[in-house]
């Protein structure tokens, strides 16, 4: 196998649709910051933890980026809410971000996006079935920072943030729809790569 061979089977989506370069590649995060700050908008208000569209953005930036331009994506994403852009859920931003219960998850979609790239570059998001299993494992990954970070914010508001407490307000609600955003991203990627004409 060549070089060049090795690294076009190794091409994330976004590599196939345009030429790399710095100058790409710093819209491609640009714009998969902006496409998780839209999802955001999509949301259901729910307290302390709103359910929101964007953990579909975070496995599609991720899977269409790759692992380095994913996590920096979601990486600025986070950074400007935190600087005051209106990123997060309802349009919000700034350092008061950081004292809102469900902060945590957006901590966790940075190693998110880079599991679901570091997937994507070895053909998990090519078939359906590799596909939702790699979605559902990125999916899973914000939970792993965002329920301690709730429980912790949840202490200092005086609200039960005992596990099972934690996980009600959390985790369960979620369950579903994470499933089926999973479920959809599993579908979209695979469709992706047949209308650029991967074998």
């Amino acid at each position: 196998m060549t070089n060049a061979s090795g690294t076009a089977a190794r091409a994330v989506l976004a590599d196939r649709l345009r030429t790399r370069g710095i100058a790409t590649d710093a819209a491609l995060v640009a714009g998969g910051a902006l496409f998780t700050a839209a999802m955001a908008q999509v949301q259901v208000p729910m307290w302390p933890v709103p359910i929101t569209g964007q953990t579909l953005a975070v496995v599609l930036v991720g899977a269409t980026l790759g692992a380095r331009r994913g996590m920096l994506s979601l990486l600025v994403y986070a950074v400007a809410g935190l600087a005051g852009a209106p990123f997060f859920a309802e349009m919000t931003g700034g350092l008061q971000a950081l004292a809102v219960p469900s902060f945590g998850y957006v901590i966790g979609f940075i190693p998110a996006a880079g599991v679901i790239g570091w997937l994507a570059r070895r053909d998990w998001d090519r078939k359906f079935g590799r596909a939702t299993v790699a979605m559902l494992l990125a999916s899973a990954i914000p939970f792993v920072t965002g329920l301690p970070y709730l429980a912790v914010v949840l202490g200092q508001l005086g609200a039960p943030n005992d596990l099972q407490s934690v996980l009600a307000a959390g985790l369960y609600p979620f369950i579903l729809g994470g499933i089926a955003k999973a479920l959809i991203a599993a579908g979209v990627l695979p469709l992706a790569w047949k209308a650029v004409g991967r074998r």
